[in-house]
């Protein structure tokens, strides 16, 4: 009858519960993911509007500029080569 009874608690044994690895679950890892950007966000420093503003105007005068620039030298050389055909022949 031991032996009975050793057979059952063999059998009724509980088996060792493998454990998760060190890796947090999916949720978890979105949850961790936004928590520290909103810490990352809170780092920054933001110029104020009055700033970026200006700052942007003078970059899109500049470019304005510069476009106008280019235009017209193209314009030049395209005559100047234009001319140079026709004196060639």
């Amino acid at each position: 009858m031991a032996e009975e009874t050793k057979n059952v608690t063999e059998k009724t044994e509980a088996k060792p519960v493998k454990k998760k690895s060190g890796k947090p679950g999916f949720f978890k890892r979105i949850g961790n993911f936004f928590r520290d950007y909103k810490s990352e966000m809170k780092k920054i420093v933001w110029y104020p509007f009055k700033d970026v503003s200006r700052d942007t105007g003078v970059v899109v005068v500049s470019l304005v500029i510069s476009g106008a620039v280019i235009g017209v030298l193209d314009l030049l050389f395209t005559n100047i080569v234009l001319w140079l055909g026709k004196i060639g022949g």
